[in-house]
């Protein structure tokens, strides 16, 4: 299947984007071999920057496939951006779909056209401490399984550098090196003839995980935690020591509570006493 033309308007965002990508960080890029030079495919990337959709649109604009990214449907409808968003074609997400299948139909569609679209399958920018992926979401393995398209991991190290996650301010000195390493497609073929259940799903999705960050841990020349981050799990430990500490609070509330009550009944019995013993004397 042939590959879709780059475009006007990818042309005019890099005319934009690449000088400013050029001043302020290096390139280290390698496994574009990796990158199919036809038909429809998908790449997997780790998200550790606002920064790096940019710094990985340009990697792979340099391959001459263009990737279409997934992006709020809010942003394709109105001004420059909206213009540029269609135009570009990036995929607009539905959030208010409730079915999970056709949010992603949009993306099916086009890797079925014979383009590239970019997963970021973490969902959103990693909250592991020190960089690493984390457990991802399905979106991507559903897309995966639908069309049996290659799924191509890529790690990306060094955007985070510049801009780390959450920050305003970017650390522009001294210049860094954004790195980048595609691999081989990741084989979920023993996935296809079976039923897309939530289990296979996040069997699939954990396969796609283990590929990049093996990926990053090259890059990085590092081990990266035997378990990755799950933010759900953190999330339920959040909500976990949140109960407790309300339930220490009403614990001791209701102990300060009984010590009053037992105290409170005294104080009059003393005050009779008291008077008993002035009529005696």
């Amino acid at each position: 299947m042939p590959r879709r033309r780059i475009g006007f308007w990818y042309r005019f965002a890099a005319v934009i984007c690449k000088p400013p990508l050029v001043v302020l960080i290096k390139r280290d890029w390698r496994g574009m071999e990796n990158i199919p030079a036809d038909g429809g495919f998908i790449t997997v990337v780790n998200h550790n920057s606002h920064i790096d959709p940019f710094a990985y649109a340009h990697f792979q604009y340099n391959t001459g496939r263009v990737p279409r990214f997934l992006a709020k449907s809010g942003l394709f409808r109105k001004g420059l951006v909206g213009a540029a968003m269609r135009g570009t074609g990036q995929i607009p997400v539905y959030r208010e779909s409730t079915d999970a299948l056709s949010a992603f139909r949009a993306a099916i569609d086009a890797v079925q056209r014979g383009e590239c679209v970019a997963f970021y399958p973490e969902g959103t920018l990693t909250r592991d401490p020190d960089g690493w992926p984390m457990t991802g979401k399905t979106g991507a393995a559903r897309v995966a399984l639908q069309t049996k398209c290659p799924v191509v991991p890529v790690a990306q190290w060094g955007a985070n550098e510049l801009l780390p996650p959450y920050a305003k301010k970017p650390n522009l000195l001294p210049r860094k090196t954004h790195q980048v390493l595609a691999g081989p497609p990741v084989d979920l073929s023993r996935f296809y003839d079976k039923e897309m259940t939530p289990d296979v799903l996040k069997e699939a999705t954990e396969v796609i995980m283990a590929a990049i960050t093996a990926l990053l841990e090259q890059v990085r020349g590092e081990k990266a935690p035997a378990v990755p981050y799950d933010p759900r799990r953190e999330r339920i430990e959040q909500r976990r020591r949140t109960q407790a500490q309300a339930q220490a609070q009403q614990h001791a509330q209701a102990r300060v509570q009984g010590r009053t009550a037992a105290v409170a009944p005294k104080e009059p019995a003393a005050r009779e006493a008291v008077r008993e013993e002035g009529q005696g004397t």
